[in-house]
């Protein structure tokens, strides 16, 4: 599922890229969101299943945990290369959003994709 959003994510940054003049280093953040993402979404999946958390946290919940990580992730590697894009007060305010969209995102459409593959 964030495959396709990350795909649509790049098709607009080439299509806009020379309409909009944007900083350089650009690519880079594109590259984190790319290959760390939906591989992270994977692994908490199969955390999730293969722990059998869901005994004592609901999948709702579990997924509400994942933005901070993606955040500090990305917090990292901006000060990693030295170019910080966004800031903590950037990522604080994506925070409040953030997390109750994972929420819904894990509660709705990942239980439904588990089901569907029988991992439920």
């Amino acid at each position: 599922m964030p495959n396709l959003f990350l795909l649509l994510g790049v098709l607009l940054l080439v299509l806009l890229r020379p309409v909009y003049t944007m900083p350089a280093p650009f690519e880079k953040f594109v590259m984190f969101p790319m290959a760390v993402v939906p591989n992270l979404w994977g692994v908490w999946n199969t955390l999730f299943v293969a722990m059998t958390l869901k005994r004592w946290i609901p999948m709702g919940a579990w997924g509400a945990f994942l933005p901070l990580i993606i955040l500090a992730g990305g917090l990292g590697l901006a000060y990693a290369l030295d170019n910080p894009v966004f800031g903590i007060k950037d990522a604080l305010f994506v925070l409040p959003v953030a997390v109750p969209a994972y929420y819904l995102i894990w509660k709705y459409a990942v239980r439904f994709f588990n089901r569907v593959v029988g991992l439920d």
